[in-house]
């Protein structure tokens, strides 16, 4: 894999009991570049997002993040991930500080940078409130938070603009163009993106559509 590469699969496979849910998949992300992941539901977009998040395991194939190989360098490959999943992962009856500080605590830092994280999704004067008493939009922007708390080299990304207002949306975009962003986008509304993306790939029944 070369230094310049932030993603590898080749041959990927991931299975469901007897469904493959990623079917042979080959896909390269170059460092620097913001790929959308395309195609409908079912196809295999967030498994790869979770693949590659280090959530779920290969059943087959390989998949490597900077050149660490998944999943037997895990740990090293995990910490330069950023990973915003369809559903937000977050605590409900803590608040959104709290939520932010433990995330911090599990990367090994101190919480210094949750004020930070939490100005940067306009989410400063909601860092007392609890998580139930947010909407969805917040919700997505809190997550979006959490996935950048550690200064990530790589941002993973399932539907982020699901539930965002146009502020919302906005505080997304501030993200992606950031200077030197990689990140892989699954989305279905990939024409919001056509600013910042450098190509979409399509997934069909796990693999790229050619």
């Amino acid at each position: 894999m070369s230094s310049s590469e932030a993603v590898r699969c080749s041959g990927l496979v991931r299975r469901f009991g007897e469904r493959d849910a990623l079917a042979g998949l080959d896909l390269a992300v170059a460092d620097g570049e913001v790929v959308l992941l395309t195609g409908p539901n079912g196809a295999g977009k967030t498994t790869l997002l979770r693949v590659l998040a280090t959530v779920l395991r290969p059943s087959a194939g390989s998949a490597s993040l900077y050149g660490h190989e998944l999943p037997g360098q895990a740990a090293p490959a995990r910490r330069l991930v950023g990973y915003a999943g369809h559903e937000p992962l977050l605590y409900p009856l803590l608040t959104a500080a709290e939520n932010l500080r433990l995330y911090s605590a599990l990367h090994g830092s101190d919480g210094a940078e949750v004020e930070s994280a939490l100005e940067g999704v306009g989410m400063a004067r909601r860092a007392g409130d609890r998580v139930e008493e947010l909407s969805r939009g917040m919700r997505q922007r809190l997550s979006l938070a959490r996935a950048m708390l550690h200064g990530p080299r790589l941002l993973l990304l399932d539907e982020p603009t699901s539930g965002l207002d146009d502020e919302g949306r906005g505080v997304l975009l501030t993200l992606l163009e950031q200077p030197g962003r990689t990140a892989v986008v699954a989305t279905h509304e990939p024409d919001w993106f056509a600013g910042v993306a450098g190509r979409a790939v399509a997934i069909d029944r796990g693999r790229v559509a050619v």
